[in-house]
C-alpha cells in the first residue's frame, strides 16, 4: 500500500507537490490555532469565574461535570452555525460579509513567518518582522468596512472609534519594534530569537523592558480587550462595530479577537522572552540537557514558547477580571502622549546601548 502511494507521489508534477506540502503545512498551523481559539474563549470564562469565585462553564460535555465543561465551546460554534445571518437593509452586502474575512484573516496569515522551533516555521523569509507588520495591519480595514456597510450610523461611531485607538496604538507598537529590529540586528524572527541565546538574562526583555511594556500594552488596546474596550462597552454605539452582526459572521469577529491575541502573545514571547529558548540555558551545567527525555523538556523546544504564550494569553484575562474600563481620551491621551514619547527616547538609549556594546545583549554586535 505504502510503496503504491510513494510511486503514485512521484509521478505528480513538481510543482503540485509543492503546492500540496504547503498546504498541509498550512492546514497544521490553522487547525490547531482554531481549537486554541475555541478554547481561549473556555479558559477565559473559566479564569475570570474563578477570580470572581463561581464556577464558569462546567456541565457542557460528553461527560457532564466529569470533564468540568470541555464541550462548551464546541456548543457554542454549533449554536453560531445554525442562527440566521441577518443583513440590515440598506447594507452594502459585499463589503457586509467581506470585513469578517479582512478581520480573521491578518491574524492567520501572520503565523506564516512564526517560529515555534529553530527548524519549524512555514516560511523562514528575512523580512518576517515587516511582513507581521504589513499584514496585521490590514485587519482596521475589517473593523472601518464592518461598521461602514452595516448601513447604522451605531456600528459606524464603535468603527471610527474602534479604528482611531488601533490605528494610534499601533504607531506605539510600531516604534518598540524597532527597538527589536535595532536590538536582534534582524528583521528575521528566527535570527531576533537566536540573538538572545544565553540565558533568561540574555533575553530582550531587560535591555528593552519600556519597549517591552509598551509593546503588550498596545496589544491588549489594539485587540480591543479591557480595560481598552469602550468601542463595545459604550451605551451610546450599542456594541460597537459588530453590532449588526449575528450568526457565523459574528463568530468570525469573535474568533478574530482570540486569534489576535495568540498571535500578539506569541509575537511578544518570540520578541522579547526568547521564543523556543530555555530559561534554564546558562543556570544548568551543559551535562543537564543530555539527560533522555529530561534533558528535552528542559532544553530549548516548542514547549517553551507555548508556555510563554500561554503566560501572556493569561495577562489578557487578567486584566479583563481586574481593570475598570478607560474613557476613551484617556485610552488616546495614554497613545499619543505617553507611549510614543517613551518609545522614541528608549530607541536613543538602545542605540547608545548598542554603540557601548553593553553585555551580555549588545557585546557582539
Amino acid at each position: 500500500m505504502m510503496d503504491w502511494f510513494v510511486e503514485l507521489w512521484q509521478a505528480v508534477p513538481l510543482g503540485v507537490q509543492t503546492v500540496v506540502i504547503i498546504l498541509l503545512q498550512i492546514i497544521a498551523i490553522v487547525l490547531p490555532l482554531m481549537l486554541c481559539v475555541a478554547y481561549l474563549t473556555y479558559a477565559e470564562r473559566k479564569v475570570i469565574g474563578a477570580m470572581q469565585i463561581r464556577m464558569g462553564p462546567n456541565r457542557v460535555g460528553f461527560f457532564g461535570h466529569r470533564l468540568w465543561g470541555l464541550g462548551q465551546p464546541i456548543a457554542d460554534a454549533v449554536k453560531l452555525m445554525f442562527k440566521e445571518i441577518v443583513i440590515p437593509a440598506g447594507a452594502n452586502r459585499g463589503l457586509f460579509l467581506l470585513a469578517p474575512v479582512l478581520s480573521i484573516g491578518p491574524a492567520l496569515a501572520a503565523w506564516a513567518v512564526v517560529p515555534f522551533d529553530a527548524h519549524l516555521v512555514l516560511a523562514d523569509i528575512d523580512a518576517g518582522l515587516l511582513y507581521v507588520l504589513a499584514v496585521t495591519s490590514i485587519g482596521v480595514y475589517g473593523v472601518i468596512i464592518a461598521g461602514w456597510a452595516s448601513n447604522s450610523k451605531y456600528a459606524l461611531l464603535g468603527a471610527m472609534r474602534s479604528g482611531a485607538q488601533i490605528v494610534s496604538y499601533e504607531i506605539a507598537m510600531g516604534f518598540a519594534l524597532v527597538g527589536v529590529l535595532m536590538a536582534g540586528g534582524s528583521l528575521n524572527l528566527g535570527s531576533i530569537v537566536r540573538a538572545q541565546e544565553g540565558g533568561v538574562l540574555h533575553w530582550f526583555w531587560i535591555p528593552l523592558l519600556p519597549l517591552f511594556v509598551i509593546y503588550f500594552v498596545s496589544a491588549v488596546a489594539e485587540t480591543n480587550r479591557a480595560p481598552f474596550d469602550v468601542a463595545e462597552g459604550e451605551s451610546e454605539i450599542v456594541a460597537g462595530f459588530h453590532v449588526e452582526y449575528s450568526g457565523m459572521a459574528f463568530a468570525v469577529f469573535f474568533l478574530a479577537e482570540y486569534a489576535n491575541m495568540i498571535l500578539v502573545s506569541g509575537l511578544t514571547a518570540i520578541m522579547f522572552l526568547g521564543g523556543w529558548l530555555s530559561p534554564l540555558q546558562g543556570l544548568l551545567p551543559e551535562s543537564a540537557f543530555g539527560v533522555p527525555v529530561i534533558g528535552a523538556l528542559l532544553g530549548d523546544g516548542i514547549h517553551w514558547f507555548i508556555i510563554k504564550t500561554a503566560f501572556f494569553l493569561f495577562l489578557f484575562l487578567w486584566f479583563r477580571a481586574t481593570f475598570p474600563r478607560y474613557r476613551y481620551d484617556q485610552i488616546m491621551r495614554l497613545g499619543w502622549k505617553i507611549f510614543i514619547p517613551i518609545t522614541i527616547v528608549w530607541l536613543l538609549v538602545v542605540g547608545v546601548m548598542i554603540l557601548a556594546g553593553l553585555p551580555p545583549w549588545f557585546d557582539g554586535a
